[in-house]
């Protein structure tokens, strides 16, 4: 474990050493494989899907636009988990500096949360365009479209900046096992050498209320869309769904 000395004559972790599926080479061999071709698979998957949206303007409409922005997050999301375990199951080497934990968490924390906050935003697209299809033109217009994941982005990021400052400034003396295979909140923050309860109720009280908005925001929607295909005649609700 790499240490550096601070002032105060205490240690300071500088590296993390991420969990390890086994230490079998030819299982490790039989992981890597495994990993990249699911890496592959979902990179290409989401890839096409964002080049036909943007290649055909035929589908430059809000709900298709919001697919290629859940497409382009499946990626980040991956490229910032993924690799890591492959390098860990091709080389053996655990180690992760203190600096890039810190951006696999602040990253994977921004990509969740926009991920939340679109899928919530989906929901009202689509709770607009079945419950007010006369106005849906002028309700979710491409501006607005736009507006709304850029407010996505922007609010996550700011998110996740609290989040990992929160962390970033605590005190990390060892051991330096993560048990995990990426870097996450919640297992970086049992490595603290400190009482952290405070910090463990703000990241659990925080994913509590954001959960409750997100999920009430969504259910609101599809019941809202689910009341007024049932009060409509059938023919009309095929045309809705």
């Amino acid at each position: 474990m790499e240490k550096r000395k601070e002032p105060s004559n205490t240690t300071r972790v500088t590296e993390f050493l991420l969990l390890n599926f086994s230490d079998i080479d030819e299982l490790q061999m039989l992981l890597f494989g495994f990993l990249l071709l699911i890496y592959l698979i979902a990179l290409i998957e989401n890839l096409l899907l964002i080049s036909v949206v943007i290649l055909d303007c035929q589908l430059h409409k809000p709900m298709y636009i919001f697919l290629a922005n859940l497409s382009i997050l499946d990626v980040c999301f991956i490229s910032v988990t993924v690799p890591k375990s492959m390098n860990i199951s091709l080389t053996q080497i655990r180690s992760i500096s203190f600096s890039g934990c810190m951006v696999q968490i602040f990253l994977g924390l921004t990509f969740a949360i926009v991920e939340f906050t679109l899928l919530a935003v989906m929901a009202y697209d689509r709770y607009i365009a079945i419950c007010y299809p006369l106005h849906y033109q002028l309700l979710m217009s491409k501006i607005k479209c736009f507006c709304m994941i850029a407010v996505c982005w922007v609010s996550s990021i700011i998110y996740s900046t609290l989040h990992t400052l929160n962390i970033l400034f605590l005190p990390f003396c060892g051991p330096n096992n993560i048990d995990q295979i990426f870097c996450e909140i919640s297992h970086t923050l049992k490595l603290v050498c400190a009482n952290t309860y405070g910090n463990e109720m703000a990241v659990f009280m925080c994913g509590i209320i954001f959960g409750i908005i997100f999920s009430s925001s969504v259910i609101a929607s599809y019941v809202r869309i689910f009341l007024t295909i049932k009060n409509i005649p059938s023919a009309q609700a095929d045309k809705h769904l």
